[in-house]
């Protein structure tokens, strides 16, 4: 990733000295004109370079791949540039103050511009579902819970998942898998007893570590992930499971949906710690996702296994990878509203644990520009199978 921004940064430095020695080099012809020419020829030669070198293996780079939308965003950041130019030529600023300012204005506008048709494109790809053949599986449903010193819990817990699966489905045709992340308690035995298949870690991986051990070892046609203290009501992993079998290769629960019905608030500095991961997240999704955090998740059997596979951090972050992997491999992603019970008492640090996930943001973007992400041939032929639903 380092040497894609290095070029890329170098790009934009060819084009904007391209821009102003243009400017500089025509501008007694004719401010404007020679304004236009500059943008046009600085324009011409980033995209050209872009495409063809910096871009040129990243699946990410839509707007390199889109001419017409390259080209509306350039057009719009000329707009400005041209504006802002003639305002403070008017003013009396020096050509090359002038132009300088307005190069920095036009990028703010560019950029922005970019990361918006960027979230529209992404999620306008996800949202086509494929109709693809039955997944493999011994189960219709398998349902994941982490657990780490839950002992007091996690029975409570499984009767109540329990009770609402049973309501729907066959007995004998789901399982709830428990990993118990290297307990200090009886969360295990306790799990065991209720019925639940169980899963032990020798020591504690964190969240992520303990979701990936227990959407590899499901045996489910689908697989739904949810916390050991019940934040979220039983019904909805029904409601995944249904939206799975619609077809859908992910689906998300978001406490930031509009129809979500939060039950018992957060601490307030909780909600916020919430809000700024979002925001943080953006510097590595570019869907846009309003809730990547939720506890909360689904997918087809086969999907979950080719995705997990690859996640690689442990901590809080790995709700990112599974974004940016079904990001990378287009995969068909729905969010769904939850009603969320907040637990008093939770385990979650607030400030540690964002600045765990803030350091672990920058280890995923770039592995991401490493390829670490990049799916195995076995993963792709998964992948790429079924056509879209209509």
């Amino acid at each position: 990733m380092r040497s894609r921004l290095r070029l890329f940064l170098l790009v934009g430095l060819a084009a904007t000295a391209i821009d102003v020695g243009t400017l500089l080099a025509l501008h007694r012809r004719g401010l404007l004109a020679a304004d236009v020419v500059a943008l046009a020829l600085a324009a011409t030669v980033a995209y050209l370079l872009n495409r063809h070198i910096t871009f040129r293996r990243r699946p990410l780079a839509r707007w390199v791949r889109r001419p017409t939308l390259f080209g509306a965003t350039a057009l719009a950041a000329g707009l400005v540039d041209v504006a802002v130019l003639l305002l403070l030529d008017q003013l009396g600023a020096a050509v090359v103050v002038a132009k300088v300012l307005a190069v920095a204005t036009a990028a703010t506008v560019r950029w922005v511009a970019y990361r918006r048709i960027l979230f529209h494109q992404v999620r306008q790809e996800m949202a086509q579902r494929l109709d693809r053949p039955p997944a493999a599986g011994a189960k219709r449903l398998s349902v994941v819970v982490p657990a780490y010193n839950e002992a007091e819990l996690i029975e409570a817990t499984l009767g109540a998942i329990t009770a609402e699966l049973d309501t729907d489905l066959e007995p004998g045709s789901y399982e709830i898998v428990v990993v118990d992340d290297g307990s200090s308690d009886d969360t295990a035995e306790r799990a065991a007893a209720a019925g639940a298949t169980v899963l032990r870690l020798a020591a504690n991986q964190g969240k992520g570590g303990a979701v990936r051990a227990g959407m590899l070892a499901a045996e489910g046609r689908a697989v739904v992930f949810t916390d050991a203290d019940l934040a979220y009501s039983p019904r909805l992993v029904l409601e995944v499971l249904e939206r799975v079998e619609q077809g859908w290769d992910v689906v998300v629960g978001s406490r930031r949906h509009d129809d979500t019905n939060t039950l018992v608030r957060a601490r307030h500095l909780r909600e916020l710690g919430g809000r700024v991961i979002n925001v943080l997240t953006q510097l590595v999704l570019l869907g846009n996702f309003h809730d990547t955090q939720c506890g909360l998740k689904g997918f087809r059997g086969d999907i979950a296994r080719a995705v997990f596979e690859r996640t690689r951090i442990n901590g809080f972050a790995f709700d990112v990878e599974i974004f940016l992997i079904a990001e990378q491999d287009q995969l068909s992603l729905t969010e769904i509203p939850v009603s969320v019970t907040n637990r008093a008492g939770s385990s979650v640090r607030i400030v540690g644990d964002t600045a765990e996930l803030l350091v672990d943001l920058f280890r995923i973007r770039r592995w991401a520009g490493e390829g670490r992400y990049r799916p195995t041939a076995a993963q792709a032929e998964i992948l790429h199978t079924g056509s879209p639903i209509s």
